[in-house]
């Protein structure tokens, strides 16, 4: 059964993580921020503030950090997965043994596991051994800097079990921050990983020189692809019209604060991926990653997928950004 969420734990405290646990507090639950490093944690509990990731940003009194996840996790209602899609697994085989019973998983993750192509949830139910319908996904148009900013956003937050979702959709709704339910996990998840690989591509575009029609078509055929693959996958066809499909999509392929936007753009400079990661402060994008793992969850299902492939071949393959924008123009005409 699922239970009121009044004490939230957040596990990892990047920008996305910090901004979302500055949303619970700020509608009022007890959240505990968890970080690998001391410093960071020492930070939002003396002054309030995460300067390595969001700076400026004035932290909640509601929230505070630790960096001993026991501590973190101990009695929390909801537990938040705010790490990387592919370093998902691993930590949290680490913290497994700790889950509170019945607590409700909440995956931040955006992104295709390599190897298993494995959804984020589908990895979570795997390593700790719960239910799906324990475990739900935050997805849409959530750009870390401006929620933290309190610039208003909605969201949609999807679990298999509708009770829950709405536990954490009172849990997180805000002056700023307004969530939806959905039961479309799969819809939603794949919208999130596939917007990264699409904002590559018009990323790449952007550093090209091309213009707002070369992003619009790229957005509306990325759509699409995104949508073929998530509904052989079993989704709902109309997700992908929503604030976790088109709504994500659209942000991550026209922000500046996208960081897989801004990754493609050095791409389609000429910057090689050593070159445009040295640039990220060492960061990847997750595109660069899921890109590849996604490709072969279409060719798994016959799913065409010719701008990620086009992506995945610039990332991985040695092929540059501008060889493959004429490729996909030169594709052969077909109804829309």
């Amino acid at each position: 059964m699922s239970r009121e969420v009044r004490r939230v734990a957040v596990l990892g405290a990047g920008s996305w993580g910090t901004a979302f646990a500055k949303v619970m507090a700020d509608a009022g639950r007890d959240v505990v921020l968890w970080a690998r490093r001391p410093e960071v944690a020492a930070a939002v509990n003396d002054g309030h503030v995460n300067p390595d990731y969001l700076p400026g940003v004035a932290l909640p009194g509601l929230l505070t950090a630790t960096t001993n996840a026991a501590a973190a996790l101990d009695g929390a209602d909801a537990v938040v997965l705010a790490v990387p899609s592919q370093t998902l697994r691993a930590n949290l085989s680490g913290w497994s043994a700790l889950l509170p019973p019945g607590a409700t998983l909440v995956s931040l993750a955006k992104g295709v596991e390599l190897g298993t192509l494995k959804r984020m949830s589908e990895v979570i139910v795997e390593v700790a051994g719960l239910p799906p319908d324990q475990v739900a996904v935050v997805s849409g148009p959530n750009l870390a800097r401006e929620i933290a900013a309190e610039e208003p956003t909605a969201t949609v937050i999807a679990c298999a079990d509708h009770e829950r979702a709405v536990q954490l959709q009172q849990a997180c709704t805000t002056g700023y921050f307004r969530a939806y339910t959905n039961t479309d996990v799969v819809g939603c998840e794949m919208g999130g990983a596939g917007k990264n690989v699409i904002a590559l591509a018009c990323g790449m575009a952007a550093g090209l020189g091309f213009g707002d029609n070369t992003r619009a078509s790229l957005i509306t055929r990325g759509l699409a692809e995104t949508a073929r693959l998530g509904v052989a996958l079993g989704a709902d066809p109309m997700t992908f019209a929503g604030l976790a499909g088109l709504g994500d999509l659209v942000a991550t392929c026209s922000s500046p604060l996208s960081r897989n936007r801004t990754f493609g753009e050095r791409l389609g400079r000429g910057e090689s991926l050593a070159q445009a990661e040295a640039s990220n402060h060492g960061q990847v994008a997750e595109g660069v990653k899921s890109c590849s793992s996604i490709c072969a969850l279409g060719e798994r299902h016959g799913v065409e997928l010719p701008i990620a492939d086009a992506v995945r071949r610039v990332c991985h393959d040695g092929f540059s950004a501008a060889e493959l924008g004429k490729e996909l123009i030169s594709r052969t005409p077909r109804p829309e």
